[in-house]
C-alpha cells in the first residue's frame, strides 16, 4: 500500500513538472510574420485580452472559405483589446507555401493581421492543432498563459450565412463578458495538417 502511494505522488509531481515545462514553454514561442519579417511573440501581447491565433494555409480550401470570416471577426473584435494572427503549419513545405506566396496573399485579400509562419510547426504541435482551419485562444492570467478556446470558427464552413453556432464570436463574447467561453473546444473541421 505505502508503495503504491508512493508511485502516486511521484507520478503527480511528475505531471506537475510536465505542465509547469509546457506553460512556461508556451510564452516563449516566437514565430516570423510573412508579410513584415517581424517576430511575433505572445509576450509582446500580454496585455491584450486574448491572442487568437488562426491554423490555415494556402492549399486548403476549407481555408479560403473562411477568409472572410476571420477578417470581420478580426474588424469586431481587434479594437476590444483581442490581438489575432494566422499560422501557417505548412510553411514553407510544398509548392505554394513559401514566404513569398504567403505575403503575396496577404496583400491579395488585405488580412490585416500578421500571417505567421510555424516552419518548425512548434506551435502547431504544442497546441495540439490537426485541423485547418482551428482557431486557438490564448488568455493571459496570473498563473500564466493558458488556452481558453480550441477548435472550429462556427459550424458551417461552405456559407457562413447558414452557420447556427459560431463558436469563435461566442469564444471572443464570453472573455468580454469576463466568462469563461463554453464551449471551451469543439471539433475542427477542415484539412489535416500535415506533420513533419
Amino acid at each position: 500500500m505505502i508503495q503504491v502511494i508512493r508511485t502516486l505522488v511521484l507520478v503527480g509531481l511528475s505531471m506537475s513538472l510536465v505542465l509547469m515545462g509546457k506553460a512556461q514553454r508556451l510564452s516563449d514561442i516566437e514565430l516570423q510574420d510573412a508579410v513584415s519579417g517581424e517576430v511575433f511573440s505572445l509576450k509582446e501581447h500580454r496585455s491584450a485580452k486574448a491572442v487568437v491565433l488562426i491554423f490555415s494555409s494556402l492549399g486548403c480550401p476549407f481555408a479560403k472559405l473562411y477568409e472572410e470570416r476571420i477578417r470581420l471577426l478580426h474588424e469586431e473584435y481587434a479594437g476590444q483589446g483581442f490581438v489575432f494572427a494566422l499560422v501557417n503549419p505548412h510553411a514553407g513545405r510544398g509548392t505554394g507555401e513559401n514566404q513569398a506566396d504567403m505575403a503575396k496573399r496577404a496583400e491579395e485579400k488585405g488580412y490585416p493581421m500578421p500571417y505567421l509562419m510555424d516552419t518548425d510547426q512548434e506551435m502547431t504541435r504544442y497546441l495540439e492543432v490537426t485541423k485547418i482551419p482551428e482557431a486557438v485562444v490564448i488568455s493571459n492570467g496570473p498563473t500564466g498563459y493558458s488556452v481558453v478556446y480550441k477548435g472550429a470558427i462556427d459550424n458551417n464552413p461552405q456559407s457562413a450565412d447558414n452557420a447556427q453556432m459560431k463558436y469563435l464570436d461566442a469564444a471572443l463574447g464570453n472573455i468580454l463578458a469576463r466568462k469563461n467561453p463554453s464551449p471551451a473546444a469543439t471539433r475542427a473541421v477542415g484539412c489535416n495538417v500535415r506533420l513533419q
